[in-house]
């Protein structure tokens, strides 16, 4: 047959109406099968409960592949080095690695006045921390290093341990430096061991307790405590120490009030490095595409501010704070001060958490985006060591920059080869560094504020959030303002706590709905959301869109209630009531005849004796009473006691969103059973999952009142079981679309 041969009948198809043609192409399709509940869904498909796996055993077993394949998982650059394809990819990581240098070298000065120590030290925590992640890290493109966020709560703990004056207002910043040196290394040998420890026990799951908006949130507002940081630089301020609570205030109404104290020379030096350092990244952000590699800007600010302080003399004409001396060559290991390790678990802890946090999302987007997969608890071990082994060398805790991330990859960084080619540079600047002795301090401090730019732009996601997400944006604001006015440390803790009571508080108030079958389906919707799906007449399907636990127990046994349209408990407390009221009638009648038996006992026994009735007679007698009494109607139904009636027989419980079960839950459960049957109604279940099936036979649910011929493997199963065994009711049935 020709295509034209064709043509007409499939014009035809296409004119006709959607669903025509689906009933068209469905009329011959039928479907049956017989109804399942749980004990025949068990036998049908011969259930049985999932072996559990022991894994610590296999922690405790060794041999040669186990140990190789431990030390390829533990040392990864013994997998990708040796596949290196150097034609391909070294030249896009030498350039990048050189792009990333450049950045690293400015940045690492400026972010070691943000931690509040001498500036070479951000260069010694751009070299070593950086090596070391290149031996042990999984991610090719993060660049590890000094970070702003990082930086700042360093700065709060060295400040706090070692301030900035005494009470004599002299200060002896060579023995200053030395202790906050001190601090910093030995805080960055915790932090080490922290994340060393977790990512051992493969605690890397614990970064899924920091939601995005929370992450995002916390970085904003550690940002604002950067800039404002950044602002005894800019005006030569000096500013008392702030630590705790409300220290981020403290300082702002202090840089207010010592505002008339500023030097015009250091603001016209920080407003001049500001500007140039905008129009450079406004110029890289244009010529993007044309550009090979962006134009160093800071590195430009720095030598030229270099030049132009040393040929003008700033520091003795126009009062300019400078860097000063620094020191060619590396330092020497020194072991950390172990009595300080009490003073810094907390901050030691929530420090390790943020680096992770920052990190491993970084990480995860490049992974996504060029296709390879980064080991979330390796990751925590390579970040551990890089902070234990740079800590023992006087390093301070990193982490990775999302600026000179985005450099190294959109120079063409393929591998971690470009973070060893970084590292190598920045040693040949430290070894070999004569210059920046007259660097300006408040050109660091306006390198540090540019680079905010990205973090503060976050702010916008206020507005996004109010039109995706209410909840989400409650967590941001939240972590924002908690950390603005607790301070970092405190303001992650409060950060994390609201976030998990908010999932708590919103598992509480789930979506709960009585469905309705959808015609001529066996799918059963909302009735509130869908308008063609209908009751089945006598039959009530509740569902929650939430597990059933201990917090929200309750509520769901209330919903259930409120929702099935009748008063529960007041009609069980009725039925109580009147069934009370009939024993006490009948037992004030058996007292009654008791004492006309009395009274009258003599004389009855005179007339009864000529008249001895037989013991057959009385046998005749007890079955005539027997049988009446079973003709009897039930004087214990809601009919007889006169209250109404549900107008449903039979409630099924659609338990498809339960993924656990507590023993609040087996509880309620039961309970519900129990109360609905005090009111004649039935109860099912339907479509639990077979790990919640285990949890409620290990709970002892199922007995002799409930068995698993209550629990059917689909909402419909129930619903036509129900139809099947009705109470009747007003309602007449309904037929059900059969399988």
């Amino acid at each position: 047959m020709g295509l034209a041969d064709a043509s007409g009948p499939r014009d035809m198809q296409a004119l006709l109406p959607a669903t025509r043609a689906m009933e068209l192409r469905k009329q011959d399709y039928h479907m049956e099968r017989p109804l399942l509940n749980q004990e025949h869904l068990e036998e049908l498909g011969h259930w049985g409960s999932a072996p559990r796996t022991r894994q610590w055993r296999t922690w405790l077993q060794c041999s040669r592949a186990r140990a190789h394949a431990l030390l390829l998982q533990r040392l990864p650059i013994l997998v990708w080095l040796p596949r290196y394809p150097v034609r391909d990819w070294l030249l896009g990581d030498l350039l990048s690695g050189l792009s990333v240098a450049i950045m690293q070298l400015p940045q690492g000065l400026a972010y070691a006045l943000l931690a509040g120590l001498p500036p070479v030290f951000g260069l010694y925590s751009s070299f070593y921390p950086v090596f070391i992640y290149f031996l042990f890290g999984t991610s090719r493109h993060i660049s590890v290093g000094t970070f702003a966020v990082m930086s700042v709560m360093v700065g709060s703990v060295t400040e706090s341990l070692a301030p900035q004056a005494l009470n004599d207002s002299t200060i002896n910043e060579t023995a200053r430096d030395a202790a906050r040196v001190q601090v910093a290394s030995t805080l960055s040998v915790l932090v080490g061991l922290f994340q060393v420890g977790l990512g051992l026990v493969h605690f890397g799951f614990v970064v899924t307790y920091l939601s995005e908006p929370l992450v995002r949130g916390y970085t904003t507002a550690a940002a604002v405590q950067v800039f404002v940081s950044q602002l005894k630089y800019v005006f030569e301020l000096h500013l008392s120490s702030h630590s705790g609570p409300l220290s981020l205030i403290y300082t702002v109404l202090e840089v207010c009030w010592k505002l008339p104290d500023s030097k015009v020379g250091t603001m016209v030096t920080a407003a001049v490095a500001g500007v140039v350092l905008v129009l450079v990244k406004l110029l890289n952000d244009k010529l993007q595409q044309q550009l090979p590699m962006p134009i160093p800007g800071e590195l430009l600010t720095l030598i030229g501010a270099t030049s132009i302080s040393y040929g003008m003399d700033l520091k003795h004409r126009f009062k300019v704070s400078v860097v000063g001396n620094i020191p060619t060559g590396l330092v020497s290991p020194v072991a950390p001060n172990a009595q300080l390790f009490s003073k810094l678990m907390g901050s030691a802890f929530t420090i390790a958490l943020v680096g992770f946090a920052i990190a491993i999302s970084l990480g995860k987007i490049f992974a996504l985006r060029h296709s390879y997969r980064v080991d979330s608890n390796q990751e925590l071990v390579a970040l551990g060591l890089s902070n234990l082994i740079g800590g023992i060398f006087r390093c301070f805790p990193v982490s990775c920059s999302m600026s000179r991330s985005l450099v190294q990859e959109s120079t063409g960084g393929n591998s971690q080869v470009a973070g060893a080619v970084s590292s190598f540079f920045i040693l040949l600047i430290i070894v070999k560094l004569e210059l920046f002795h007259d660097l300006p301090k408040a050109v660091l401090a306006a390198i540090v504020i540019v680079n905010l730019k990205g973090m503060l732009r976050q702010l916008s996601d206020i507005c996004s959030l109010w039109k995706a997400n209410r909840a989400d944006l409650l967590i941001w604001l939240v972590t924002f303002i908690a950390t603005i006015l607790l301070n970092l440390d405190l303001g992650l803790v409060a950060a994390v706590i609201f976030s998990l009571l908010l999932v708590v508080v919103r598992t509480q108030r789930p979506h709960y709905s009585i469905l309705g079958q959808v015609p001529d389906t066996d799918i059963y919707r909302d009735v509130a959301e869908y308008s063609e799906a209908k009751e089945v007449p006598g039959v009530k399907v509740f569902r929650s869109s939430a597990t059933v636990y201990f917090a929200n127990a309750e509520f769901y046994s209330d919903a259930l209630k409120q929702r099935c349209g009748v008063d529960v408990d007041l009609l069980i407390s009725q039925k109580k009531k009147l069934l009370k009221k009939q024993e006490q009638l009948k037992l004030k009648q058996l007292q009654k005849e008791k004492k006309l038996q009395k009274q009258a006992g003599p004389l009855l026994a005179a007339c009864l004796a000529p008249h001895q009735v037989s013991p057959g007679d009385k046998m005749e007698d007890a079955t005539a009473s027997g049988q009446e009494d079973s003709k009897a109607p039930d004087v214990s139904t809601l009919k007889a006691l006169g209250l109404p009636q549900p107008d449903f027989h039979s409630l099924i419980l659609d338990l498809s969103a339960l993924s656990f079960v507590d023993t609040v839950c087996l509880k309620s459960l039961k309970n519900i059973f129990r109360d609905f049957r005090e009111i004649e109604v039935e109860v099912y279940m339907a479509a639990c999952h077979s790990p919640v099936v285990s949890q409620l036979e290990a709970g002892h649910f199922f007995d002799a009142s409930v068995t698993k011929k209550h629990l059917f493997a689909s909402v419909h199963d129930a619903v036509t079981f129900a139809l099947q065994h009705p109470r009747p009711v007003p309602d007449s049935p309904v037929s059900v679309t059969r399988l």
